[in-house]
């Protein structure tokens, strides 16, 4: 089944990939001449303002119906195996960085931010395994009380509404690590090299889809 926030979400995240890929073809062209340093900051600045405005509208969507980001029907089964607590695993980010000509000083930074955010992901991580825990046991003590309560309905939507909040806060726990991440890695780049990482990862995320959407279409035909 599939709700209205789901559906509206759907269409805003189709026309975020859209703008995304756009963003990606300026951040390809764009020359990695430092005279270009101009261009190079108002490309960073315009793809840090799009994944802002990504996480509003999903804190928004998801404070209306939370269940929703964790059954995405805006993603593909590939695209949701290879997701981490609603998103991408922030560690990831720093294989992307690995291969650049890097000072001492930002290689000393890039690896103290790197367990500063395992560190982070740990956290969440162990967040998200405590919610499970508690979930399991709160279900089978609701199930209990609504087997011999007249208002069953009630406890149902009580038992619902603390789930809610629990995943609604796990998630934006690990989207601000995510936040964390990219906020991070930015500030210790340089203008050039920061335009080559999100060109990386925004050209993961899009093949990602790509590919995922391919494989739906062919398990249609087959």
């Amino acid at each position: 089944m599939t709700s209205q926030v789901g559906e509206t979400f759907t269409e805003y995240f189709e026309n975020w990939m859209i703008q995304l890929e756009e963003l990606l073809k300026q951040l390809v062209i764009v020359p990695r001449e430092t005279s270009y340093v101009n261009d190079h900051e108002s490309l960073v600045s315009k793809m840090t303002t799009h994944h802002k405005d990504y996480y509003t509208a999903k804190w928004a969507a998801a404070h209306e119906d939370i269940l929703a980001f964790f059954t995405p029907m805006w993603l593909s089964p590939l695209e949701i195996v290879c997701s981490w607590i609603t998103g991408w695993k922030p560690s990831m980010a720093f294989r992307l960085v690995g291969g650049g000509a890097f000072s001492d000083e930002q290689l000393k930074n890039i690896d103290g931010l790197r367990v500063k955010i395992r560190g982070e992901e740990e956290k969440v991580e162990r967040e998200m395994e405590r919610q499970q825990v508690a979930i399991g046991d709160r279900k089978m003590v609701e199930l209990a009380r609504i087997k011999n309560s007249d208002n069953s309905d009630e406890l149902v939507e009580l038992a619902l509404k603390g789930l809610r909040m629990s995943l609604e806060r796990v998630m934006k726990m690990a989207d601000c690590v995510r936040l964390k991440t990219l906020k991070g890695l930015l500030e210790i780049l340089s203008p050039i090299q920061s335009v080559d990482f999100l060109a990386a990862i925004s050209t993961i995320q899009i093949q990602m889809r790509k590919r995922g959407r391919k494989r739906m279409n062919v398990a249609k035909f087959n």
